[in-house]
């Protein structure tokens, strides 16, 4: 049977067939999909969300120390997270084969910054996957569990952003049923007090020695002769790209196990070749090892040293120019800057928060972090998931060293962001008796990697009810005295509110909470917000004198008609949120009469 499939949905039908029993992940573009299609497989495999991607990698260790095959899934800055466990498994090794996959994002699409996780690989010395197909993802993925059990070593399974939602032809087999091995207890394995760990240290070794033979025996890793005045050195989708820039005119040696390196079939490459071009995005990982084996080779000195390394971008480097190409008209292209859904419950609060003086905020990860722009201007600063409430209060500490300093920092963050590294962050304010003002934004989803359930939704990741976490017994728990719950789309409500905050003197938590505006609404939703936004808002024109108070909300639906000199709210987008009215000075924004 065959289907087409993108490279997440591949790895998922990989897991399938390999006989996983078990998968855990924290959602990250471009990795999401992964677990979302694992969790299809309902009757085979128990998909889970985690809270954050360390615990998914410890979940999933438990998981193979059972005897089950497992999988953790995340992001590249993700693995930054999972750092801490992935470097102990990687000397205790596995019971049950155990993979790790890194989605790498070169260009930043959707990431804070753009790394390359193939150095996790050589720092915590695993083997490392890197395919670079549709079929590839998923016939390599299965490989890598046996890979896993056969030398006893988590893997890690390295992919990038044009692989995971590019699309190709995947051939599917049955599912290989794969038993939960029988569990043995063994300290010195699995218990890393220092005098197990120094006997560990040198399996590692070994194994790495073992590992660097198979290298260079797999198929993995491959030679193409074509024209041998050029050699190409390359993995993942760079051997794509490097194929429809070069073709037949060059040679190729494609690396798919990419760590250890096969030096043996690098020295018999770079033998039959006259000129070598190493081709790979971010770091110079591969060209490094090449020059280290003393082999002449060009790479970051020819092509760019960070962004993706399309076919546009080498034809470039090589040659000096690209395809002809229609050219367009720069100044005739709307610019389109991400911006607040329609609805966004987000809204209210950071219209009315950027209005504020002397206030800094520290923002986080998710649709929020579009606060800092315009209209609203409302964030200071971004460091990395889960960071704000930690940033802020560090920041808020040396504002009050400053005699007659009347800075007030805020953190804001939303609830999945919370429950993922913020809790933290809370922490460190009331123990160390800070008074920053921390926002929680609870929209009731992971909204901005595609709706995904948290530990605060009530719901499992395969559809189950589960425990709701409650985030106000949880502030409550870290010790917040000062704590209060407001519907961000009243505005009054939220003035009320941050005028209560920066009175007190001593720390506070607002959450605010209302849906995203996407998300589906389940039946806890629609009996506890009385189904939300029913009636759509519309401009009466007779008392709309132009003022243009309403776009500052920066809401899409709403635009300014230079004709009429009039408001106009296109009612396909509006959702009725209110936010317009609230600000109109002349009551010219109405709800909808049915």
């Amino acid at each position: 049977m065959k289907k087409l499939m993108t490279g997440n949905e591949a790895i998922a039908r990989g897991a399938y067939e390999a006989g996983v029993k078990y998968a855990s992940a924290y959602p990250g573009t471009p990795s999401t999909e992964i677990l979302e299609n694992i969790a299809l497989y309902k009757d085979d495999i128990l998909a889970e969300w985690a809270p954050n991607e360390k615990v998914a990698v410890e979940a999933a260790a438990g998981a193979s120390i059972a005897g089950a095959r497992t999988v953790a899934s995340m992001k590249h800055v993700g693995l930054n997270v999972a750092a801490d466990p992935l470097f102990t498994v990687a000397y205790t090794g596995v019971t049950g084969g155990f993979v790790i996959i890194t989605a790498d994002e070169p260009g930043q699409h959707s990431s804070q910054n753009e790394q390359d996780n193939r150095n996790y690989a050589r720092a915590a010395k695993i083997p490392m996957f890197e395919p670079s197909t549709s079929q590839e993802a998923k016939d390599m993925f299965k490989e890598a569990f046996e890979i896993s059990e056969k030398f006893d070593t988590p893997v890690l399974y390295r992919l990038t952003t044009r692989l995971c939602h590019s699309k190709g032809i995947v051939e599917c087999k049955n599912r290989t049923e794969v038993g939960i091995k029988e569990y043995v207890k063994d300290a010195p394995k699995y218990v890393t007090v220092p005098a197990n760990s120094r006997v560990l240290r040198g399996k590692v070794e070994e194994r790495l020695h073992n590992l660097e033979k198979f290298s260079n025996e797999t198929d993995l890793n491959s030679i193409e002769l074509n024209d041998t005045k050029v050699g190409i050195i390359a993995s993942g989708m760079c051997i794509n790209f490097a194929k429809e820039v070069f073709g037949k005119d060059a040679s190729y040696l494609k690396l798919g196990f990419t760590f250890p390196m096969p030096d043996e079939k690098i020295r018999e490459f770079a033998s039959k070749v006259e000129k070598i071009y190493v081709i790979e995005e971010n770091d110079e990982f591969i060209e490094e090892h090449v020059k280290a084996l003393g082999i002449n080779c060009n790479g970051k000195d020819v092509f760019p040293p960070y962004g993706e390394m399309t076919p546009d971008v080498i034809r470039k480097a090589i040659y000096g120019k690209t395809f002809d190409h229609l050219e367009t008209n720069e100044e005739l292209l709307v610019p389109r800057p991400p911006t607040f859904c329609a609805g966004c419950p987000h809204r209210g609060l950071f219209y009315e928060l950027g209005k504020r003086k002397d206030v800094v905020i520290t923002g986080d990860i998710g649709c929020y972090t579009l606060g800092f722009a315009p209209p609203y201007n409302a964030m200071d600063c971004v460091v990395c998931m889960g960071a704000s409430l930690g940033s802020g209060h560090g920041a808020q500490q040396v504002f009050n060293m400053v005699e007659g300093n009347k800075k007030r920092v805020v953190g804001v963050l939303g609830d999945s962001t919370f429950f993922h590294t913020g809790i933290n962050g809370l922490l460190d304010i009331i123990y160390n008796n800070g008074n920053a003002i921390s926002i929680i934004l609870d929209n009731r989803i992971t909204g901005m990697t595609g709706h995904q359930e948290n530990p605060g939704s009530g719901f499992k990741l395969q559809g189950e009810p589960t425990n709701e976490i409650s985030i106000e017994a949880v502030v409550k728990a870290c010790g917040v005295k000062n704590l209060r719950v407001i519907n961000p789309n009243d505005l009054k409500e939220v003035n009320d509110t941050l005028d209560w905050a920066f009175e007190n003197e001593e720390a506070s938590v607002i959450i605010t909470r209302w849906p995203c505006a996407l998300k589906k609404f389940s039946k806890e939703d629609i009996e506890e917000f009385n189904k939300p936004f029913t009636t759509k808002c519309e401009v009466v024109e007779d008392l709309c004198i132009g003022c243009k108070k309403c776009t500052k909300t920066g809401c899409p639906a709403i635009s300014y008609n230079k004709e009429t000199k009039k408001a106009k709210i296109d009612r396909n987008q509006c959702l009725g949120c209110d936010i317009c009215s609230q600000v109109c000075p002349k009551e010219a924004i109405v709800k909808e009469v049915k």
